[in-house]
């Protein structure tokens, strides 16, 4: 955190107690998210700022009230004019070249203050100089920066020349739209890192929140590992059932998406597919699994820290969000602190993953649950709403300072 920024925010603790944002209570205030279609970790942080502000309004391109949070539904929503057209919802990413269009044409002139949600587009807003704008970066979106040749590599023939050449000029209206938001927060140190190096902006680092109270530590841990988020190309899930085939070890895998019929050829007889679980049946699966492999880079990864609550180890790609999460070992130390909650292999490769695993077996009785659990709790909700509202009440009174200049 920076000295100067850090000193500010001591300065307005006193008068901003718990997550309450007091000097901006009569504020008016937008929240704009990319898209309200599921219930992921950006529609969680977007819950967690929206009961910081609850008069404040929402914004997004689309939304689905079947699948939105109830915590959201109620408020007033503006969508855009993508929400009409047909087939909108179910192929939202195809309508990528839209949304700044879409974009522009919210009006905040009655605002006294933005707050974007970003991982898609949503910072792109236009506001007035007397509006604030800040943006709650989850990542700059991937598909045009950081995983853009994965991404190019993993769309059909066809489909490749298109996407080819509206990602080239959506990569500029991204990088311009960055000049639009006043100040940044990123989720993670590594998406700060991806904030510096896209948009030449520096950010705050203000980590999500994390359903942590759930966890729970079980009275026994069960022969079996498990896998859990979206059935996608760039989470590497076909790395975790390779492995586990070689092995012979038992998997859960739990999730759904476009890449679950070839990992189904993939999978050999102890692989078990869940399907997509409700909360409750998750948590028995987290509390009784032997540890989580996760073998994808992520922006910061809020899985891992699902898994932690319940005091379960992680065996992870050390690159990304979970290095910040994870007290891992290396997969090559021979050393065992007791405050560790996992291993880190470091090559995205079958091989190394089967080694990190080996290397887990040879020393998993030495993991303390208890120890993993307290981990987790940094990453519960108040603290992420305590360190945002701070931050924008920092953010708030420089804003105003500077326009008093």
């Amino acid at each position: 955190m920076n000295v100067n920024i850090e000193q500010r925010m001591r300065a307005v603790t006193a008068r901003v107690p718990g997550a309450k944002v007091s000097p901006l209570e009569k504020a008016r205030v937008a929240i704009v998210h990319y898209w309200l279609l599921n219930h992921r970790g950006g529609e969680r942080v977007v819950e967690a700022i929206a009961a910081m502000f609850p008069r404040a309004d929402l914004f997004s391109l689309l939304a689905d009230a079947k699948t939105m949070p109830e915590s959201l539904r109620g408020r007033s929503l503006h969508t855009s004019f993508v929400q009409n057209l047909p087939g909108g919802n179910r192929c939202h990413r195809r309508l990528l070249p839209l949304y700044p269009l879409a974009l522009e044409q919210f009006d905040f002139s009655n605002y006294d203050l933005v707050i974007s949600s970003e991982s898609g587009p949503a910072k792109g807003v236009l506001t007035s100089a007397r509006t604030c704008h800040v943006c709650y970066c989850h990542s700059p979106m991937r598909y045009l920066w950081d995983f853009y040749h994965q991404y190019r590599n993993a769309v059909g023939r066809w489909s490749r020349p298109f996407f080819t050449l509206t990602s080239h000029y959506l990569r500029l209206w991204d990088a311009a739209s960055a000049d639009r938001v006043d100040y940044f927060a990123a989720n993670s140190r590594n998406v700060a890192t991806r904030i510096r190096k896209h948009y030449r902006r520096d950010s705050e680092v203000i980590y999500p929140p994390v359903n942590v109270s759930a966890g729970h530590l079980a009275g026994k841990v069960e022969d079996f590992y498990l896998l859990v988020g979206q059935l996608v190309d760039y989470k590497r899930m076909d790395l975790a059932i390779a492995a586990c085939n070689l092995l012979g070890r038992r998997l859960h895998v739990v999730g759904e998406g476009e890449q679950y019929g070839r990992l189904r050829r993939l999978a050999g007889p102890s692989i078990h597919f869940c399907g997509p679980l409700s909360d409750g049946d998750l948590s028995e699966q987290y509390a009784h699994c032997r540890a989580l492999l996760f073998p994808g880079e992520e922006d910061f990864g809020i899985v891992p820290v699902e898994a932690l609550s319940f005091g379960r180890p992680v065996i992870a790609f050390g690159r990304g969000g979970v290095t910040e999460t994870v007290r891992g070992i290396d997969v090559r130390s021979s050393n065992f602190p007791e405050d560790s909650s996992g291993i880190f292999f470091l090559e995205q490769s079958v091989d190394s993953l089967v080694d990190a695993m080996q290397a887990f077996e040879r020393v998993e009785h030495q993991f303390q649950p208890w120890r993993i659990r307290e981990q987790a709790l940094r990453f519960a909700p108040h603290h992420f709403q305590r360190n945002f509202g701070l931050f924008l009440t920092c953010k708030w009174e420089e804003f105003h300072s500077e326009q008093l200049d």
